[in-house]
């Protein structure tokens, strides 16, 4: 070994010799914690975000095929004639217009529904109704119920990442706020004998 090399000789040291990441002098009880709840944080991302966002889409989808099934049992379309047409609303906008149908049972019934602009009257239209004969929306469909259960699996994992950032966020800033108030601390019963050298 030359006497430029600023390796020490002899052999390394052992296994045994070497100090453990763990032992360093520096490393605060703070930061043990941090490096801790850090890793919890980070199993809780890998475990908890899939885990909500899976539960979170099976059951809104579940609730939504209900929907689905019993919207599709209550509601059924129907053959109506335009009685009227209410053209004021303008040419590009949906009109309203009156209609008549009749039920099954022979009841006739009338109602307000919006249709194209170029509809006359005595023009046949397709209408959902209610079994109450109530005028009312096309049923939900499975298409509709799966767009619902991904959405609300995709708002529990947000939900989630978002709670790990901030409770890493919030911890990190606790912590230092503490680490400042030691420094602050020690600083204080330091600095007179520090100082004190300048004056000799």
């Amino acid at each position: 070994m030359s006497a430029r090399d600023p390796r020490p000789s002899g052999p390394p040291p052992s296994h045994r010799e070497r100090t453990p990441g763990t032992a360093n002098p520096l490393r605060r009880p703070s930061d043990r914690f941090e490096s801790w709840f850090g890793c919890f944080l980070l199993l809780v991302l890998a475990l908890g975000l899939p885990a909500a966002a899976l539960g979170a889409g099976q059951s809104a989808y579940q609730s939504a095929l209900r929907t689905v099934r019993t919207q599709s049992a209550e509601r059924y379309q129907v053959d109506a004639s335009v009685e009227s047409v209410d053209d004021n609303v303008g040419a590009t906008a949906k009109e309203q217009a009156e209609i008549r149908w009749t039920d099954d049972d022979g009841t006739v019934r009338t109602g307000t529904t919006p249709v194209k602009p170029d509809t006359r009257e005595g023009s046949a239209v397709r209408v959902w109704v209610t079994r109450d004969g109530d005028l009312t929306g096309p049923p939900m469909t499975r298409n509709q119920a799966l767009a619902t259960g991904w959405f609300a699996g995709g708002a529990a994992a947000a939900g989630v990442g978002a709670a790990v950032y901030v409770a890493h966020v919030g911890a990190r800033h606790a912590l230092d706020r503490r680490r400042y108030a030691q420094w602050d601390a020690e600083w204080e019963r330091v600095e007179p004998s520090w100082a004190g050298r300048f004056h000799r």
